[in-house]
């Protein structure tokens, strides 16, 4: 499965929940899973963490949908096997 058919699963399943919550309501939801996402990571449970991922990109795809987003195409639009700031692969930028 790629990007698109995730991003087109996740609509079929909660577009119309996601829509009636909103705009503001997603995006305050995926919020709440970076931060899940972050205490996962401060752990050794890795099945935990893996459930984070999961639930953070399930929640950007119902975002991107209810905004009409193609995820995958905007992904590959800026970053397309390079970096978008230096031009190079893998990344020459200095920090």
């Amino acid at each position: 499965m790629n990007i698109c058919e995730f991003q087109e699963m996740m609509k079929h399943l909660y577009f119309h929940r996601d829509s009636e919550r909103g705009l503001k309501g997603t995006y305050e939801w995926l919020v709440d899973e970076v931060k899940e996402l972050g205490e996962a990571l401060e752990g050794n449970d890795k099945e935990a963490t893996e459930k984070e991922f999961a639930d953070v990109i399930a929640w950007l795809a119902s975002l991107a949908n209810i905004v009409d987003v193609d995820l995958e195409k905007a992904a590959l639009n800026k970053y397309p096997h390079k970096c978008p700031k230096c031009n190079s692969s893998p990344c020459k930028c200095t920090f």
